[in-house]
């Protein structure tokens, strides 16, 4: 068995077999898969609009830059966006030439960890974003990602948070034409989870959602507006 950091994760790199690759093939199809995000762009408009001008933003899982990193950038926020993917990391830098991105992963944010002082380090932002990022880790994992975020954050900095809600770990999935691995909690369990790591939830809220792809089936999806507590 490896040991386990104080931080909480193990010691190596985290397993992410086949997640970046799926999204390297996928590419710019994946918006066209899921063309309708009204829960992403109010969640969206909610932290670009509740945050004081020309704020500091991380994109956890930025995708191809829309519409979240756009978004942000076009209120005036100075967005970093991260992602697995280097395709879309290549996409989004195309997109969104105002913003900076980096490939990593979430897990290399954390203190200590590769990517902390690419990404800018301890409260370094006033508010985050993690859009269905999350629920490409495991569930051992998704706490301390949480965890990692809230460290990222100035005191009382927010979070737009969402998931699909799905009693499931590290399960795998056909997406597009591709094998993903997902996980997901019940709405009281995400709670739990969130709070649990520091957030209060300000706001939630909830979409019925059929993505355009037959291959993906409907979903449901949870968005949670939150707030750092000090």
């Amino acid at each position: 068995m490896e040991s386990v950091g104080s931080d909480g994760y193990e010691y190596g790199v985290p397993d992410r077999t086949g997640q970046a690759e799926a999204f390297d093939a996928i590419g710019d199809r994946y918006d066209d898969a899921f063309p309708h995000k009204e829960g992403q762009l109010a969640a969206g408009a909610w932290l670009a609009g509740s945050l004081p001008a020309g704020s500091r933003v991380i994109d956890l899982g930025c995708g191809s830059g829309v519409p979240t990193t756009r978004q942000l950038s076009d209120a005036g926020h100075k967005v970093v966006g991260i992602d697995l993917s280097s395709k879309m990391v290549s996409l989004a830098r195309e997109r969104v030439p105002d913003a900076v991105f980096h490939q990593m992963d979430i897990a290399d944010l954390r203190p200590g960890g590769p990517g902390e002082t690419v990404a800018g380090g301890k409260g370094r932002y006033d508010g985050a974003t993690a859009f269905f990022s999350l629920l490409m880790l495991p569930r051992a994992e998704i706490p301390l990602a949480l965890a990692t975020v809230r460290e990222l954050l100035v005191p009382s900095g927010l979070l737009a948070l969402s998931m699909v809600e799905a009693d499931v770990d590290d399960f795998a999935i056909p997406f597009l034409g591709h094998t993903i691995r997902v996980s997901g909690y019940l709405r009281d369990d995400l709670r739990r989870v969130v709070c649990d790591a520091g957030f209060e939830i300000v706001e939630e809220s909830s979409y019925s959602y059929a993505p355009a792809s037959t291959d993906v089936p409907p979903e449901e999806q949870l968005f949670l507006h939150c707030r750092r507590l000090t």
